[in-house]
């Protein structure tokens, strides 16, 4: 297997304390050379899964020794490995990405700033970032959000908890779960647009942006696989041709006025007052 990095860059000697670095998300390619730099000039490097990162080292022709630390990691095993950080340097890196977003880690960076211990980042990949660049979707104000809820009502009411946000919103999500995520959206947000963007780096790299129902109609025809960024439009983005009248009507069908004109706000963005008027209507029809 051929390395990424030349053997000849030699280690390089580096401060005491914690290294955040980034690892392709995909991508071998994607490594950065600053990011070999410091896996070869440490002398620990922490990591979610030893065979996930030793593909990478292996790769980069890295030896570094590697220490498993991971969301189950006891509280004794953080407190080490940042006595360790005291006097030596030690990487922290995740299975792919930026550690911290939607991975270990913070804990152990926090509690390491606590006890004085230098901190640095060593930026590079991050699925949400990359996901965005390709959405199409308005990317000046976005709000990461982590992974969906798995059961239904837990998915729902996070989705409503971020519907009022101007802002793009992302989440992470995985190929199994995508269409009962795409189901919540369409059932909350009909007009809104939404991306999903799969295989990141990879060969088969893909990025979809439409409505929701039209996504579950494409991936019910085409399961998707592997580690998903699922995209949704902000409320100033919303699909022109949507009719409000069409909605209240189908959702007068079996709520209240009000629950009617509150469930299509916020599916909208529309004034909810101007909606419950407009039901008010449609229902003395």
């Amino acid at each position: 297997m051929s390395t990424l990095i030349p053997e000849s860059c030699e280690p390089k000697s580096l401060e005491p304390g914690f290294y955040i670095v980034a690892t392709p998300i995909g991508n071998l390619g994607d490594v950065t050379i600053r990011a070999v730099d410091v896996l070869r000039s440490v002398s620990l490097i922490a990591c979610e899964d030893t065979r996930v990162t030793g593909k990478l080292l292996k790769a980069c022709n890295v030896k570094t020794r590697m220490q498993r630390y991971d969301d189950h990691a006891s509280e004794s095993v953080r407190k080490r490995l940042i006595e360790t950080a005291r006097g030596e340097p030690v990487a922290l890196v995740s299975d792919a990405g930026t550690p911290l977003v939607s991975d270990p880690g913070y804990r152990l960076v926090r509690e390491a700033r606590e006890a004085g211990v230098s901190v640095t980042t060593i930026p590079g990949a991050c699925a949400a970032i990359a996901g965005l660049t390709l959405s199409g979707l308005p990317n000046d104000r976005f709000l990461f959000a982590g992974f969906l809820p798995v059961k239904e009502k837990a998915r729902a009411s996070v989705l409503e908890e971020f519907g009022s946000v101007e802002a793009t919103l992302i989440f992470y999500e995985t190929g199994p779960r995508l269409l009962r995520s795409l189901a919540a959206i369409a059932d909350l947000w009909p007009g809104r647009e939404v991306s999903v963007a799969r295989e990141l780096t990879k060969l088969h790299e893909e990025c979809r942006t439409d409505a929701a129902s039209e996504l579950i109609e494409h991936y019910t025809a085409h399961p998707p696989k592997g580690e998903i960024v699922l995209m949704i439009g902000p409320l100033t983005h919303i699909d022109k041709a949507v009719d409000p009248d069409a909605l209240l009507k189908e959702a007068l069908a079996d709520m209240s006025v009000s629950k009617a004109a509150g469930k299509i706000a916020k599916a909208t963005g529309l004034d909810r007052q101007t909606l419950y008027a407009r039901a008010v209507e449609l229902k003395g029809q």
